[in-house]
């Protein structure tokens, strides 16, 4: 008897994930960018003033508060999905990157230090930054331990 209410109380924590709320994202998604024109956004928005992805180079500023360099993209075991990148970019005060620490990429009352893009943005330089950003990130797959326990 335990089995299945530890089953069924799983089954209905996993289908509460699937909110269809009118905050819901489901179904939300953008064209398909260019990457060539995203690259163009990411320099002319200075993003690699903070930001380093693939061959860009960095920008170096005078001012000690951009000495942040934030990388983007390389070999990872988790790609940033789609949503996770728009996101970034149109509320970068959502989740701060947690490898940095905290006084680096935010103010002290816990903003991100990224300047807020959307007044200045179109959709089609945000789809194009985002297109960039997701060709730089190359899947590594998971080795796991060596060690086998048994």
């Amino acid at each position: 008897m335990k089995p299945v209410f530890v089953y069924g109380v799983m089954f209905l924590i996993m289908l509460s994930g699937c909110d269809r709320s009118p905050k819901s994202g489901h179904g939300f998604r953008l064209p398909d960018g260019d990457i060539n024109r995203g690259q163009v956004v990411f320099v002319k928005f200075e993003c690699n003033r903070c930001h380093s992805v693939g061959a860009i180079e960095q920008l170096t500023s005078a001012s000690p508060e951009s000495s942040v360099s934030v990388k983007l993209g390389g070999k990872v075991t988790a790609i940033q999905t789609y949503g996770q990148l728009v996101t970034s970019i149109v509320n970068p005060s959502h989740r701060l990157v947690g490898r940095y620490p905290k006084e680096q990429v935010s103010t002290a009352d816990g903003e991100s230090l990224m300047r807020n893009y959307n007044d200045e943005m179109t959709v089609t330089q945000l789809i194009n930054l985002v297109a960039f950003l997701q060709s730089n990130y190359e899947l590594r797959p998971y080795q796991g331990p060596r060690d086998h326990l048994y």
